[in-house]
């Protein structure tokens, strides 16, 4: 309904290229024969700090070196996007801790892959926030051709659709299963579903399936434990890890917490 009642449709994949974006487009846009234009990338310094080894509790402190070991993860998730055959626009979600040279450097560091980078404060400053990012995004979509392309065809066997996944998106060197999974695999491949594409389950923390590993993993496998059918969803779920299908949510949702103060403020998000 957006798509035909709009001029631009923008819509939320969820977490990573690795993730909500490699899902959206191999399974939603092959189920529902969608080709998109563009995608943005969403980052803060903070995450990139992250991935370059800095502890959760010194996020806040400036730390360049680990700011630019950190850009390996970013860097990897817009060749993600290109590998799709989109363009890509990377969105820094500001902190007030974050500085001017930080961002400098974001862009330095990323400008050799032809994206754009935009520091946005949405975040408090509403739509306004965000003005410099819709601008941006429209003028790639107007001046960028795309050759959009899923990542594989229906007809590949369904053990290396994963592992194309895992090697191509995630960076690992091959993926790895025992011998009662390669048999589930095989009795899946001989049945009518084979033609289904696949669905994997990992952690969001890491490029990897182990969470532990920061920045941008190499010389790594994928150890799988499980490929379940989803007949109706019309995919295959495959497990790596210790990762929970469905998010879990805290007993206290922070909806309660919001409200809208005598002056007409929003208060409680923060």
């Amino acid at each position: 309904m957006a798509m035909r009642l709009s001029d631009y449709t923008v819509t939320e994949a969820g977490f990573g290229s690795d993730l909500g974006m490699e899902k959206f487009l191999d399974i939603k846009c092959r189920k529902a024969g969608i080709s998109p234009d563009a995608v943005v990338i969403v980052a803060t310094v903070r995450a990139l700090k992250y991935h370059g080894g800095v502890d959760l509790k010194e996020l806040a402190k400036p730390n360049m070196a680990a700011l630019e070991k950190g850009i390996e993860n970013l860097k990897k998730h817009v060749e993600n996007v290109h590998k799709f055959g989109l363009p890509a626009v990377v969105a820094i979600n500001s902190f007030v801790t974050d500085t001017d040279e930080e961002v400098r450097l974001i862009a330095d560091k990323v400008e050799h892959l032809g994206v754009e980078i935009i520091p946005c404060e949405n975040w408090g400053r509403g739509g306004a926030g965000a003005e410099g990012l819709a601008k941006a995004v429209v003028k790639v979509l107007e001046t960028t051709k795309k050759d959009f392309h899923l990542l594989y065809p229906d007809e590949m066997p369904l053990w290396n659709k994963v592992k194309t996944v895992a090697t191509e998106i995630y960076g690992a060197n091959d993926v790895m299963g025992d011998k009662k999974l390669r048999e589930k695999f095989k009795v899946l491949q001989d049945s009518e579903y084979a033609s289904m594409p696949v669905c994997i389950a990992k952690t969001q923390y890491s490029l990897s399936s182990d969470p532990n590993l920061r920045g941008r993993p190499r010389n790594f496998d994928v150890p799988m434990r499980d490929i379940k059918l989803y007949a109706g969803a019309g995919f295959l779920v495959v497990m790596t890890g210790e990762i929970m299908t469905m998010p879990g949510l805290p007993s206290v949702p922070s909806a309660e917490a919001i409200d809208i103060d005598e002056s007409g403020q929003t208060v409680g998000l923060f």
